[in-house]
């Protein structure tokens, strides 16, 4: 009996390790708490501007919106963005050089790809929806899309990501319904799950 503990436990180990040797294992959790809170940062502000400019959130689909607030929107959205990456970069290569592994490998280079191809794709999709002024549906799209990416890169890195990009596309379909609702399923989605995300991961896979 002990013989075959052994074997199991022998087999389990060399999976892992096979396992550990075709994805990319560096992708840190805390690298998703910290987007989640640029994320929610940026909800909060965005609100908070509209608050003080009397301006409700439907006013937002408009194709006569002012441009002071576009170019308000955009420099926030522009920071978010800057501000996650960052943090993913750093947080990753912290990991990366933990565990040993150059975050710049095959296995990288394939999430990487696999990443980004839904997402300019959405993003080419989202240009053609304001083009047409369904702004309305820009903040579900957005949702789809990205959740779309993280499932079909998360065969090259934690099969955990899979999970996220299942709620990500879910939250999106259903923000298509409850279109008021937008800036809160934008908050539920890029600020709140990657903070439940990333806190499981970082739990999960990264505390000693």
């Amino acid at each position: 009996m002990t013989q075959q503990h052994e074997q199991l436990a022998t087999l389990q180990e060399i999976r892992s390790i096979m396992d550990r040797s075709s994805r990319f294992i560096s992708l840190s959790g805390l690298s998703g708490v910290f987007a989640g809170l640029c994320a929610l940062a940026s909800a909060g502000v965005v609100k908070w501007y509209l608050y003080i400019r009397s301006i409700r959130y439907s006013d937002l689909y408009s194709l006569q919106l002012e441009l002071e607030t576009a170019v308000f929107l955009a420099m926030v959205a522009t920071l978010v963005l800057t501000g996650a990456v960052g943090t993913a970069f750093c947080f990753t290569f912290q990991n990366a050089q933990k565990i040993k592994q150059p975050i710049w490998n095959s296995h990288g280079k394939r999430l990487l790809m696999n990443l980004c191809i839904p997402l300019a794709f959405g993003a080419l999709f989202c240009l053609v929806l304001i083009y047409h002024g369904i702004l309305y549906l820009v903040a579900p799209a957005m949702l789809i899309f990205y959740g779309l990416a993280l499932i079909n890169s998360s065969k090259y890195t934690y099969r955990d990501i899979r999970y996220l990009g299942l709620c990500e596309v879910g939250l999106g379909l259903v923000s298509c319904f409850f279109i008021g609702w937008g800036l809160l399923s934008r908050a539920t989605g890029f600020a709140v799950l990657h903070i439940v995300y990333g806190t499981l991961m970082y739990y999960k896979y990264e505390r000693a």
